[in-house]
């Protein structure tokens, strides 16, 4: 049975987060599920803010219909996130290497995964995969300029 150990520190203005679910693998896909879909989440209550004030009226409505958004949005994106960074992993275990083919595998993995979960067209599975492997290893080359 894994244990689990959540630490935390907060030092301005980094906030650093570590949940240790006792294996790497499951560290860092709750990792990218909780950065990710916080930022997510971040995202939907600036935009539900937005319309708020842009109408000018608050009720209770419109404040549960933000919080179900945040939400959502929060655990779509983690999810992604969680999976991408799981399978980027992944790649790098099997293939016993880290470098950026392990970025574009993980992230076409992922564009898969998601895509045929979401529908059932095969062309539309084949380019979301071949635009995460893209986007995944354009950030990957972008990390390493930095």
């Amino acid at each position: 049975m894994p244990r689990s150990r959540f630490a935390g520190s907060l030092m301005s203005p980094k906030v650093d987060l570590m949940i240790d679910m006792g294996n790497p693998f499951l560290n860092l896909t709750v990792d990218g599920f909780l950065k990710i879909g916080t930022v997510a989440a971040a995202k939907a209550a600036a935009e539900e803010t937005y319309d708020i004030f842009k109408s000018g009226s608050v009720s209770r409505h419109k404040f549960e219909h933000s919080l179900k958004k945040m939400c959502k949005e929060g655990a779509y994106w983690g999810t992604i996130a969680g999976v991408y960074v799981g399978m980027e992993y992944g790649m790098e275990r099997v293939r016993g290497t880290r470098d950026w083919k392990n970025a574009m595998l993980g992230g076409a993995l992922t564009g898969a995964l998601v895509s045929a979960a979401s529908n059932s067209n095969r062309d539309k599975v084949v380019m979301d995969a071949i635009a995460g492997g893209a986007i995944a290893t354009a950030a990957e080359f972008f990390n390493q300029l930095t």
